[in-house]
C-alpha cells in the first residue's frame, strides 16, 4: 500500500530525506576501507604461508639450509613434501587474491595517471606471483638434486619428470613478478606523497626501498650460485656459493615486503 507524508515537510518512511541519505564519498570511503582491510589480511596470511620453510629448522628435512633449493623441501621424495607444497599453494592463492582486490580497488585516482599506471602494473606482477608459486607447488621436483649426486646426474641428462623443467620455468616467473611488484609499488607508495601511519609511518616506506635493494642483491647472488651448480662446478651434486643462503634471504626479503606493503594499506584505511 502506498504511504504519504502526514504533513508537510515529514520525510517519506523508508526513503529518508536528504539530509539523511549518505552521500557517495562515504560509501566509497567505506568500500575502500573494507578493500585495504582485504588487502592487508591477505597479503599478511600469504606472507605467513611463504615462510613456512623456515620450519627446516625444527623438522628433520636432511636438507642442508646452506645448499639446498627451498624447492627440494617439497620435492615428491621428501618426507614433508605433501605439507610444505600445500602451504605453499595456499600462500599463492593468498598473495593472488590480495594483489586481485587492490588491483580492482586501490590504484590511485585517475588525475595520477603515470601513478596509476604503477599501481596497475605492480598489483598484476604480484598477481603474477601469486599464480606462479600456486603453480609451483603443483610442478614438485620429483627429487633434491643439489643433495643427492644421482638426482643431478638424472637432472642433467634430461631423465627426470617434466615437472623439473616446468617447475624452473614457474620458479622464475614467481621471482620475477615479485621483484617487478616490489619495484613498481615501492614507487608509488613514495611518489604519493602519503602521511599514512605518521612517523612510522615514513619509517615503513623507508624499508620498503631497503628490501628492493636487498632483494636485488639476494637475487644475483641466487643466479650466480645456480649458474655454477648447472654448469657442474658443485661437489658431489651439492650446491655451491651458498646457493641455499642466498635463496632463502631472497624468499625471505619479499615475505617481509608483502608485510611491510600489508601495513601500509592498513594504514591508508585508517585515513578514509
Amino acid at each position: 500500500m502506498r504511504r504519504f507524508p502526514s504533513r508537510v515537510g515529514t520525510p517519506v518512511p523508508g526513503r529518508g530525506s536528504a539530509e539523511q541519505r549518505e552521500p557517495p564519498a562515504a560509501g566509497a570511503a567505506r568500500g575502500d576501507g573494507r578493500a585495504r582491510a582485504a588487502v592487508a589480511v591477505l597479503l599478511t596470511l600469504g606472507a605467513l604461508a611463504y615462510t613456512t620453510w623456515t620450519l627446516e629448522a625444527f623438522l628433520p628435512t636432511g636438507l642442508s639450509p646452506l645448499r639446498t633449493y627451498v624447492s627440494e623441501l617439497a620435492a615428491e621424495d621428501q618426507p614433508y613434501g605433501t605439507f610444505f607444497r600445500t602451504l605453499d599453494l595456499a600462500a599463492g592463492i593468498l598473495v593472488c587474491a590480495g594483489a586481485v582486490v587492490g588491483l580492482g580497488w586501490l590504484r590511485p585516482r585517475a588525475a595520477a595517471r603515470g601513478r596509476a599506471l604503477l599501481a596497475v602494473g605492480g598489483w598484476v606482477a604480484v598477481a603474477v606471483f601469486g599464480a606462479a608459486t600456486a603453480a609451483d607447488s603443483r610442478l614438485p621436483l620429483s627429487c633434491a638434486p643439489t643433495a643427492d649426486a644421482a638426482c643431478a646426474a638424472r637432472e642433467r641428462a634430461g631423465a627426470v619428470p617434466f615437472a623439473h623443467a616446468a617447475h624452473a620455468v614457474s620458479s622464475s616467473v614467481a621471482v620475477a613478478g615479485a621483484l617487478v611488484g616490489m619495484v613498481l609499488l615501492t614507487v608509488v607508495v613514495h611518489r604519493s606523497g602519503a602521511r599514512g601511519g605518521g612517523p612510522a609511518g615514513a619509517r615503513f616506506r623507508g624499508l620498503l626501498l631497503t628490501l628492493v635493494g636487498v632483494e636485488l642483491i639476494a637475487t644475483v647472488w641466487t643466479l650466480a650460485a645456480v649458474a655454477a651448480f648447472d654448469s657442474g662446478h658443485g661437489t658431489s651434486g651439492h650446491g655451491t656459493w651458498g646457493l641455499g643462503v642466498a635463496q632463502r634471504m631472497q624468499l625471505l626479503t619479499i615475505a617481509v615486503w608483502l608485510v611491510v606493503m600489508a601495513w601500509l594499506v592498513w594504514a591508508g584505511r585508517r585515513r578514509t
